[in-house]
């Protein structure tokens, strides 16, 4: 068997297009234009790479980008004070604090400082809780893009055995709530999990998100599985610097039914998702229909 590959790139250019689409018809008819404010502080140079591509995506989709570039030593209270004039700001509708944070910086009092309107990271208490209850929420932009691209391959995923090995507040908890929001039968795993090669091996969705490289070889995953692998992972392999997955895609490319490749797979779905939450806080903030196909 050789698994189908899962564009990321492909179904993220969808869904920019559609983002762009509704941008337009947000112009044309109601004179609004979404606003996004990215938040960086420090020069982690691949956070500086990600804001960099945050910003140039969310130009050509029609928006407004505005990115806030503050020196690592800035405080707690300068940060917040910030994060205060953006809640206030009505042509800012979404607003990101990109993390990681400096060391100083307590990022749960920053991230529960925004508006939970405007918390396009899906990351406030009052957004986590919206989420696990079942009702509207801004949803996290990876764990979205994970559940866009399963459904785009798999239609309906109800009765499914899923099986997430992580258990972030960014990744792995999201990943969870969203797929029993789908009736899927879920288990959340981790590195520490017992037996893992067992609990892996019974899923037919797995999603990797644990943060180490190529963890998850191709026999721990059942035949025809989709596998959905978030770990973006720098490595050196050949004397040659190269990202890798969770998941050992030789090995797993072989075993499953389908796969997304690192890179090209999820990451640039979760920006993607980023320009579409933000279109869909300017119009709630303006109490419009929620945007058709950017939301679940």
């Amino acid at each position: 068997m050789t698994a189908h590959i899962i564009d990321g790139q492909a179904l993220a250019m969808q869904l920019r297009s559609r983002v762009a689409g509704h941008v337009a018809r947000l112009k044309e008819k109601h004179g609004l234009t979404p606003g996004l404010a990215v938040v960086l502080v420090g020069d982690d140079p691949a956070s500086e790479l990600y804001v960099r591509n945050k910003r140039r995506q969310t130009i050509e989709a029609g928006m407004t980008s505005v990115e806030h570039k503050l020196p690592t030593e800035t405080s707690q209270a300068d940060l917040l004070a910030l994060i205060e004039q953006l809640n206030c700001n009505p042509e800012i509708h979404g607003i990101l604090v990109q993390l990681p944070l400096p060391k100083h910086l307590n990022a749960n009092l920053v991230i529960d400082a925004i508006d939970p309107a405007k918390d396009v990271d899906g990351f406030h208490i009052s957004n986590v809780g919206l989420l696990g209850t079942g009702q509207d929420a801004m949803v996290p932009c990876t764990p979205l893009g994970c559940l866009m691209l399963l459904r785009g391959h798999l239609g309906d995923l109800a009765g499914l055995e899923a099986v997430i090995v992580g258990r972030s507040n960014i990744v792995g908890k999201p990943m969870a709530q969203l797929l029993l929001n789908e009736s899927c039968t879920v288990t959340i795993a981790h590195s520490r999990t017992r037996d893992l090669a067992t609990i892996c091996r019974r899923a037919d969705i797995l999603v990797a998100a644990v943060g180490r490289p190529e963890m998850i070889p191709g026999d721990w995953i059942k035949a025809g599985a989709t596998v959905i692998d978030v770990g973006i992972n720098r490595i050196v392999r050949g004397g040659k610097r190269q990202l890798a997955g969770d998941v050992d895609f030789s090995s797993a490319a072989g075993i499953a039914g389908a796969i997304t490749p690192v890179p090209g797979g999820v990451g640039p779905m979760t920006i993607a998702c980023l320009l579409a939450n933000t279109v869909t806080a300017c119009c709630r903030s303006h109490a419009l229909p929620p945007p058709d196909g950017l939301t679940l």
